[in-house]
């Protein structure tokens, strides 16, 4: 079990309590990731780096930690699990040595 679960749980809890559940594919989950991905951007479009609106900040990315979390619960899968196994990835395409301080793509390292 991973620190996820209450939160899973509550998550889950307010979906089922609207009966929800029946729209809750896979695919549909992943667009609406992406929808609220794109709400997320939308709040610095056309603005300087840090100028946003702080709440709206907060609410967009509540909503796309939400549908991470109900994809991969919805698959039985570990977030503390998936998140090391990515970082540990990472690690090897982006080692200390070439990449810190360095924005470029590991396959141009």
């Amino acid at each position: 079990m991973n620190d996820f679960s209450e939160l899973i749980q509550e998550i889950v809890k307010f979906r089922d309590e609207r009966d929800w559940a029946q729209f809750h594919n896979s695919k549909d989950l992943a667009l609406a990731l992406s929808v609220e991905s794109s709400e997320l951007l939308e709040l610095f479009l056309w603005k300087g780096n840090e100028d946003f609106k702080h709440d709206r900040l907060k609410e967009e990315l509540a909503d796309v930690l939400m549908y991470a979390l109900l994809l991969a619960d919805k698959h039985n899968l570990n977030i503390e699990e998936i998140v090391l196994d990515k970082i540990k990835k990472n690690a090897e395409k982006y080692p200390v040595d070439k990449s810190k301080g360095n924005s470029t793509k590991y396959n141009e390292l």
